[in-house]
């Protein structure tokens, strides 16, 4: 299967598992994914993930987290940068995200990061995606 873009499908899987009410799901890894991951578990997004690999294929699982009514943690997830339309910003120029109660994912020199540590940093980069 050859992906073009596979933090967008990444961020589908996710969206399509949490609408059909699925634990957890299962990605092929890549560090960029990884870090995504992690991103999302420490702003409690998802409840863990972890590496692991089957008939030889490096996977992450990812566990979904669900409120006490079942719905989603995630509202929802978008792609911004795209690779036919890549977008960066300026460490002055990141926004919050749904009046600061989404976070956005962003790619900077110091690693991957959210806006919010980005703009505490004083870095800009390329905004990967935005997660409420």
């Amino acid at each position: 299967m050859n992906l073009t873009d596979p933090v967008a499908d990444f961020l589908t899987r996710i969206r399509n598992a949490m609408r059909s009410r699925h634990q957890k799901l299962d990605v092929p890894a890549s560090k960029l994914k990884a870090e995504i991951a992690r991103i999302l578990k420490e702003e409690g997004y998802i409840s863990n993930y972890k590496p692991t690999e089957e008939e030889g294929m490096k996977l992450i699982r990812v566990y979904l987290k669900y409120d006490l009514q079942n719905q989603s943690v995630i509202r929802d997830l978008q792609r911004v940068s795209r690779p036919g339309c890549r977008v960066y910003l300026g460490k002055d120029e990141i926004r919050r995200v749904q009046g600061g109660l989404g976070i956005s994912i962003m790619t900077t020199p110091k690693g991957v990061m959210t806006g919010r540590q980005a703009r505490r940093e004083g870095v800009g980069g390329e905004l990967l995606c935005e997660v409420w």
